[in-house]
């Protein structure tokens, strides 16, 4: 039987039903994680039981819930914490970098600011980053193989608010847009546990997703229909 090329595993985590994942080289044992928040100690533990090391820590968007920092009165663990027990950077898209060190205590040391077509790897296991602003400015998708890991711009059966400070309708729906022209075998796997399946197949989702389909259709029917 032939080794395993992918390690990947998804985690729900928090109050608000967050996916956390860590993606791993099965040779290399190294690891990346994203969206570490919520109980850093644990994601931690759990690579580690799995035999694998955080190298690289991958956000999807800036807020707290994905990124950890103070929200409502209270602290959400998250990327301060994780670098204060693994060697590795934080990457994020360069829309959003400025807003870390105040929104999560990071330092321009911790943090590779990335773009629509960057790459990262570890061992054989490579990401390409997506961005796929309307939701938050420097929102962006994760593409490994055939899995899309989507923060909060595609949900399976939904999409992000856009009715947040820094969202945008009409970014949104070009992001969309972006989205379905991936292959129909790529698999969703969304920012949070919303629906009755952690994970979907996008073939389905591009019939089944109103706003997938909504963003086959001109803007302005986009716009006036999310109104």
């Amino acid at each position: 039987m032939a080794e395993p090329t992918l390690y990947f595993k998804q985690i729900e985590i928090g109050p608000m039903q967050n996916f956390t994942y860590i993606i791993g080289d099965p040779t290399t044992r190294e690891a990346f994680v994203v969206d570490a928040a919520w109980d850093i100690p644990a994601i931690v533990r759990l690579a580690e039981k799995d035999g694998f090391t955080i190298t690289k820590a991958l956000v999807t968007h800036y807020h707290q819930d994905h990124l950890g920092g103070d929200f409502a009165g209270h602290h959400i663990p998250g990327a301060a914490e994780l670098l204060a027990q693994v060697k590795a950077k934080v990457y994020i898209n360069k829309a959003e970098a400025e807003f870390l060190h105040r929104l999560a205590g990071l330092s321009a040391s911790d943090i590779v600011k990335v773009d629509s077509g960057d790459t990262a790897s570890v061992g054989n296991v490579t990401v390409t980053f997506i961005h796929t602003p309307g939701h938050t400015p420097g929102s962006q998708c994760f593409l490994i193989d055939n899995r899309l890991v989507a923060g909060d711009t595609l949900f399976i059966n939904s999409c992000g608010r856009i009715d947040l400070p820094g969202s945008s309708p009409e970014d949104m729906y070009y992001s969309l847009r972006k989205l379905a022209e991936l292959s129909d075998d790529t698999i969703l796997y969304p920012g949070h546990n919303y629906a009755e399946k952690p994970f979907a197949a996008l073939a389905e989702q591009k019939r089944h997703n109103m706003y997938l389909r909504l963003s086959a259709q001109s803007l302005q029917n986009f716009l006036a229909t999310m109104g």
